[in-house]
């Protein structure tokens, strides 16, 4: 056990607890390492763009796409009849679109900022769902997409590590890699055995931060420019700051009970708040694998606790004042028919899965679409300057997945040159960026 917490103190805090001083001062992490270098060196290309990543997703192959806007158009589309899964009108960026009533009971100012992205992952298979993180290898070297992510947005945001932290692995196929080597999973209830016992790392905040600044002032005290103090000054975190930050991350951890979707997220937004990781992945239940699900029971119980978690996390980061800093993006293994055969239960549909991307870089809508794909339905080509689902688009169905990693990391304010390098094949799709 105590080589286990040794092992996640390490993970968290990083070497000499850097995670706990840059917590403690407000300073990045490459500021504390190497202070002249760190000033020294260019700033973030786009600073206001960057946010932390929550990456939800499944290798159950969930029916999310069976409830969400684009699919209630063709009338062939089987939809449960339950009062919970009623069709209902949502307003998506002044569009009108018809969903299953939980999405409706977001506010309206989360789905100002939602995008249902409709696409193709080519697999039925489960054990697949690493192949669909590397965007069906259409990534450089292989790397999973929540690693591209990370990497690509830890100097911005000042992290301790650009790897990826997993939270709510339910089996090996939902386990992240970064530069090919696999990363642990770390349960929230773990995270806060971790840090809430009494003689745990959060205790001594205040005295880290004071010994913290004084190393760094020590650095500047013989060479440090007008300009690099009043920047310095800028960004430290006061002794109250500090205060109030350790108990409110104590009194966050403290609330985790279980390992439930709601407890990754509380553990996610401590992570952020920490700032050990860009990119956390969970995994929300949205219905699971429901081959023979009499009545749709699991899928309709699902998807209201579904949205139901989606809209804790909402009003969990209004509440940490993260609303503008931490965005929600979602990709699963595959998604499910869509015919009317499905009244007990959905099978495996290799052609439609739908991702769902909440945060400030989105713009609010629908991109893509289904049609009839063999005897069941499909995502169709995407019109990329126009994101509508449409036959003969400039983005075949085959390319909706890497459109999908290209159009994500556009979104967050990553170079285009790196984005080309990243992801070899695919188009950025325009109308699902804020501004786009």
């Amino acid at each position: 056990m105590i080589s286990r917490r040794n092992a996640l103190l390490s993970t968290l805090l990083g070497a000499g607890s850097l995670g706990l001083r840059t917590l403690a001062t407000g300073l990045p992490a490459g500021l504390l390492l190497d202070p002249r270098r760190a000033l020294a060196e260019p700033a973030c290309p786009s600073p206001g763009k960057a946010q932390f990543v929550i990456f939800a997703t499944s290798a159950l192959g969930d029916p999310i796409n069976a409830n969400c806007p684009g699919t209630y158009e063709d009338p062939g589309i089987y939809h449960s009849p339950d009062p919970l899964l009623a069709p209902v009108n949502i307003d998506l960026g002044g569009t009108k679109v018809k969903a299953a009533t939980p999405w409706s009971t977001l506010p309206q100012s989360t789905l100002d900022r939602t995008c249902f992205f409709h696409m193709m992952t080519n697999t039925p298979v489960h054990p697949k769902e690493p192949d669909v993180l590397r965007l069906m290898h259409a990534t450089r070297a292989d790397e999973m997409f929540p690693s591209i992510l990370a990497r690509q947005l830890a100097p911005c945001l000042g992290t301790i590590q650009a790897q990826p932290i997993s939270l709510g692995a339910l089996s090996p196929s939902e386990g992240l890699t970064y530069s090919g080597q696999a990363l642990p999973s770390l349960p929230a209830l773990a995270l806060k055995a971790t840090l809430t016992n009494a003689a745990g790392p959060m205790a001594n905040l205040q005295a880290l931060r004071d010994q913290s600044l004084k190393q760094l002032y020590d650095v500047y005290k013989n060479g440090a420019t007008p300009a690099q103090r009043a920047y310095i000054d800028s960004i430290v975190t006061s002794q109250q700051q500090v205060r109030n930050i350790r108990q409110d991350l104590l009194d966050n951890l403290a609330s985790i009970k279980d390992n439930s979707a709601s407890s990754q997220i509380l553990a996610a937004l401590t992570l952020f708040q920490m700032k050990v990781t860009p990119v956390v992945a969970i995994h929300i239940p949205f219905g699971g694998d429901n081959h023979r699900d009499v009545g749709l029971a699991n899928e309709i119980a699902q998807t209201v606790s579904g949205v139901g978690v989606i809209r804790s996390l909402v009003q969990q980061l209004q509440a940490a004042g993260l609303a503008d800093q931490v965005s929600l993006a979602s990709l699963n293994v595959f998604g499910r028919t869509l015919g009317q055969d499905s009244v007990d239960g959905r099978n495996h549909n290799q052609n439609h899965q739908v991702s769902v991307l909440i945060g400030k870089p989105f713009k609010a809508g629908v991109i893509g679409g289904v049609g009839r794909v063999e005897k069941d339905w499909g995502a169709v080509a995407i019109d990329s300057r126009t994101g509508r689902g449409v036959p003969g688009g400039d983005v075949p169905a085959t390319d909706t997945l890497a459109s999908y990693g290209r159009t994500v990391l556009t979104a967050l304010g990553v170079d285009p040159s790196v984005i080309s390098r990243e992801i070899v094949s695919g188009r950025v799709i325009s109308p699902a960026i804020a501004g786009g």
